[in-house]
């Protein structure tokens, strides 16, 4: 992997969690490659950077979402 800053994957199926609003304002995540999962912001669709993570780093990083790590209040 050569950057975790990407721009264009048009194969990729972009899915969305069930607590996205009719306002656009959501997480998308994509299966990129076999090593690789993508995230982007919905609201910039396809023009949107994509943070690329291995399937580990996803792991960790969503073990961390659900444990508030990340969480401002």
């Amino acid at each position: 992997m050569k950057s975790a800053f990407s721009f264009h994957f048009p194969a990729a199926s972009w899915r969305r969690g069930s607590a996205c609003h009719a306002n656009n304002t959501c997480v998308e995540v994509a299966r990129l490659t076999a090593d690789c999962l993508g995230t982007r912001d919905s609201k910039q669709g396809e023009h949107s950077p994509v943070l690329r993570f291995t399937p580990q780093q996803w792991r960790a990083f969503a073990e961390q979402v659900k444990a508030g790590a990340f969480d401002l209040a």
